[in-house]
């Protein structure tokens, strides 16, 4: 059994919705087919998900909706009358769409998780429809009918225990089941989504669930590359990776997969390969558990920017029984999430993503840390970069971090950290943001 997922670019028009059903029809190991929202068809279009946000926002501060509705739902109709479908599923989603004008507005904290789960889920019955009346017996399937049973945490949810045993349930279905990403629902039946772009999540879920022998990723690429081919033109294509390089990568600017979708799978241990809607026989990047027999030490390298810096610093800090957790303490207050945590003997940094980082969160930290701590001095750094070269096999080669250093030395980017975890699969630099597009090409020509 396979599950395979389409991203958004790969279902934003009827063309690419043809791409899809040949690729469905080509295997008949495709039956769990999880769907994102459609995507934009041109680089100013505007992706449905979008539209509902300004929908949602248009709808909460009681402003007119009308124009938000007739364009998200022109979207779905578009594609239904070039690919000659029964007009009947566009009433349906229209209703839907409409619905989300009566869910209530006070002390509703999923109102917006109802708003963003709308396009994947609407998406979901097109794509039903469209592949029943091409031939296939294929079914729409709603996340709470697929186990995908969730915490109550907003934009941020977390399949709850005893939710794989469900989806497993659904492993013996005869027909195609379509699945909407992104979302699940809570104990009280509420819409409750993951992380932007988690449909990758909703993938590897249910394919952890059903126990798949493989999870397929479509998106508009042909995998993943060495470097992002944007910044690097001539990098070079990686034909295999491991799932704790794939998460470093993830993490650290390559978008092509949400990385929270590694954990599911990798528990697992189902292969995972991402490969291309617009040239599905390309082979892709296949995610596997472990490496066989590669020799180069890098096989990635990766950037990132908007991060921040608190460095703090007081005399004899390591001899003070709870100062860590004291600043850790401040942070979880303030519902912060961190980072990275290097410290030296009377100093540590924090480095926080800038979203974490309001103007009244940072004066809040700032009077905690000079009146509560007492510390000596405190500095914030904006504007910064995370560099990461991955590769499981770095740890068997010696100078990496030299060669690393010295290359960016040449083009004379300095080096605001550096720092390296215990299973030495990565090796991360914090710089200023200006020179990321140049220290990524020069690691590059360094290592491959």
């Amino acid at each position: 059994m396979k599950v395979t997922k389409f991203g958004g670019s790969s279902l934003a028009s009827a063309q690419q919705l043809q791409k899809v059903l040949a690729i469905v029809k080509s295997d008949p190991e495709r039956r769990f087919i999880v769907v994102s929202a459609p995507g934009k068809r041109y680089p100013d279009d505007t992706k449905v998900t979008d539209a509902l946000i300004t929908y949602y926002k248009h709808y909460q501060n009681q402003e007119d909706t009308r124009l938000d509705k007739e364009w998200i739902v022109n979207r779905y109709r578009d594609m239904a009358i070039a690919l000659k479908m029964d007009l009947a599923i566009i009433e349906s989603i229209k209703a839907s769409i409409d619905q989300l004008e009566q869910l209530p507005i006070a002390n509703n904290p999923y109102l917006y998780d109802a708003f963003l789960a709308a396009g994947e889920d609407n998406n979901a019955k097109l794509i039903a429809a469209f592949f029943r009346e091409n031939g296939l017996d294929a079914s729409y399937l709603h996340p709470s009918q697929a186990g995908l049973l969730v915490s109550s945490e907003p934009q941020n949810a977390r399949l709850l225990p005893g939710s794989y045993e469900r989806i497993q349930n659904i492993s013996n279905s005869e027909s195609i089941l379509i699945i909407p990403g992104f979302f699940g629902v809570t104990r009280d039946n509420n819409i409750c989504t993951f992380s932007r772009g988690g449909s990758d999540i909703t993938g590897s879920l249910i394919a952890a669930g059903i126990q798949a022998d493989l999870y397929e990723n479509f998106t508009d690429v042909d995998g993943i590359f060495a470097a992002h081919p944007g910044v690097v033109p001539e990098a070079q294509p990686i034909s295999a990776l491991t799932y704790k390089e794939m998460r470093e990568l993830a993490y650290a600017g390559f978008s092509v997969l949400h990385d929270e979708a590694l954990i599911p799978v990798y528990h697992s241990k189902i292969p995972l390969v991402i490969k291309n809607t617009n040239n599905p026989d390309h082979p892709g990047t296949a995610v596997t558990l472990n490496s066989e027999n590669r020799q180069q030490p890098v096989v990635g390298i990766s950037g990132d920017d908007h991060f921040v810096c608190i460095n703090i610093a007081k005399y004899l800090m390591n001899r003070e029984i709870g100062f860590g957790r004291k600043v850790l303490q401040m942070l979880e207050e303030l519902a912060i999430s961190w980072e990275h945590l290097p410290t030296g003997i009377d100093d540590m940094s924090i480095v926080l993503r800038e979203r974490e980082l309001t103007p009244e969160k940072e004066q809040r930290i700032i009077d905690y840390l000079h009146n509560k701590l007492q510390v000596d001095s405190l500095t914030i750094e904006k504007e910064l970069s995370i560099i990461m070269i991955v590769g499981e096999n770095m740890k068997n080669h010696i100078g990496i971090t030299a060669s690393a250093t010295k290359a960016l030395s040449k083009k004379n980017i300095n080096l605001v950290m550096i720092s390296q975890g215990s299973s030495e699969v990565s090796i991360m630099f914090v710089i200023k943001s200006k020179h990321e597009k140049a220290a990524i090409q020069a690691l590059y020509s360094a290592f491959f």
